[in-house]
């Protein structure tokens, strides 16, 4: 009898620890694992889009390096971006079965050996593969990072952490830039792609370190039913469809300025020397605060009232580039970036707020979006650039934003949906 009750109270006992196991237990802003996990996020970020956008200034050097037009030289950069869209398909659901922090070390890692490998290839499909490599690599962080924050956060502090995170990819995206646009004007290309990819390993190794392990991760199997009904789920949301085209629409219109604005300030009658271009991508710093601010911002008023006013924006900095004289094409910039930068903080932790189940899944969907549209959009900008000049590329990149600005007022007319009230958390 004793020896039965000792056995029912084990049982009760190991009930309760379960049951107190599966609550989640958020990090809370002002903690210091708040600020591990930002500065993890963020270096994992700054590396991610370091590696990626490195080669956009060098875009010049390589044509003239393998005579090249720049609509195939847009290719280094374009071959990546796809190969990470696709790669965020497969590593997103990996992520929901086997963990989150194992995924994105790895990633990293992997990503700075082939940003590595390719400064050592003689030919341009040597190029290439390494860097169709590179994007497949880099699919791993792009899928999990937001979807680690959505779970680890607090839900009143994701659109700061959020912002923080897209905050390390703007700056990371500067950098690369940075380095590779001052570099290729005293050094080879070779080099400049040695370099990041040794200072992309060092940031690997910060972002093992010290990202905290996963609490609120709870693993699903990888079944091919729940894959199935994870994306038909998905594309059933009133709202996530929508905002999977707008990670289309705003990212092939960035990528696409930054892709072509370079040969219009070599060209005349500016006739500007490869290092100054590569440092104006210091425009990028304005997108560092926006992100984090926007997202915070976002958090307070809802993200359906601030996503529109942050494409008209963009809008309107694009619309400025069209002019002649150099200080307004470079304000121009400046306010687009500002508005890029803060409309895809707002969106993509508008993903994680929508997508109840299968948050990888879902965030991997956003950033396919994102990626296809710097894809498809960036080598189509090309054509336009060959045709019609910076005028073209800039009403082209208009005509992305203006179908932009229309579903941000669709998705802010939405129902607002329990979870998204102001009483749990001020989304919108």
């Amino acid at each position: 009898m004793l020896a039965d009750l000792r056995e029912s109270a084990r049982e009760a006992n190991g009930e309760v620890m379960r049951a107190v196991e599966e609550i989640e237990t958020y990090i809370e802003k002002g903690t210091p694992e708040f600020m591990r996990t930002s500065f993890a996020l963020f270096s994992g970020g700054f590396a991610t889009f370091a590696l990626l956008y490195c080669v956009q200034p060098m875009m010049p050097v390589l044509s003239q390096a393998f005579s090249l037009t720049a609509a195939q030289s847009s290719l280094v950069l374009s071959i990546s971006t796809i190969t990470m869209a696709f790669g965020l398909l497969v590593t997103g659901p990996i992520s929901d079965a086997i963990g989150r922090k194992s995924i994105m070390v790895a990633s990293l890692v992997l990503a700075a050996l082939f940003t590595i490998g390719s400064s050592l290839m003689p030919t341009w499909h040597g190029v290439l593969a390494m860097r169709a490599l590179l994007g497949l690599s880099l699919s791993g962080l792009a899928a999990v990072g937001m979807t680690y924050l959505s779970e680890e956060i607090h839900p009143q502090h994701i659109g700061l952490s959020m912002g923080l995170y897209i905050g390390g990819n703007a700056i990371g995206g500067m950098s690369g830039r940075l380095i590779s646009g001052v570099l290729v004007d005293y050094v080879n290309w070779h080099v400049a792609l040695a370099t990041l990819g040794v200072l992309a390993l060092a940031a690997a190794l910060l972002f093992w370190r010290i990202l905290p392990e996963s609490k609120n991760f709870r693993p699903a199997p990888l079944k091919p039913r729940r894959l199935i009904e994870g994306f038909t789920g998905h594309f059933r949301d009133a709202g996530l469809p929508w905002l999977f085209l707008e990670a289309f629409l705003l990212m092939g219109a960035f990528v696409t300025l930054f892709n072509y604005i370079g040969y219009r300030l070599l060209a005349e009658p500016y006739h500007l020397s490869q290092a100054i271009v590569g440092v104006l991508s210091l425009v990028y710093l304005s997108g560092i605060y926006s992100s984090a601010w926007v997202g915070s911002l976002a958090d307070k008023l809802g993200r359906r009232k601030v996503l529109w006013a942050m494409i008209a924006l963009m809008l309107g900095g694009v619309l400025i580039t069209l002019l002649q004289p150099l200080a307004l094409v470079l304000v121009g910039l400046l306010v687009f970036t500002f508005g890029f930068f803060g409309a895809h903080s707002v969106a993509s932790s508008w993903i994680g707020r929508r997508a109840l189940k299968a948050k990888g899944q879902a965030s991997s969907l956003y950033l396919f979006s994102y990626y296809t549209g710097s894809s498809v959009a960036g080598t189509a900008g090309g054509l336009f650039w060959h045709q019609y000049g910076w005028n073209g590329v800039g009403l082209f990149i208009a005509s992305l934003l203006g179908i932009g600005l229309l579903v941000a007022l669709h998705l802010a007319r939405l129902p607002v949906l329990p979870r998204d009230l102001p009483a749990l958390n001020k989304a919108g």
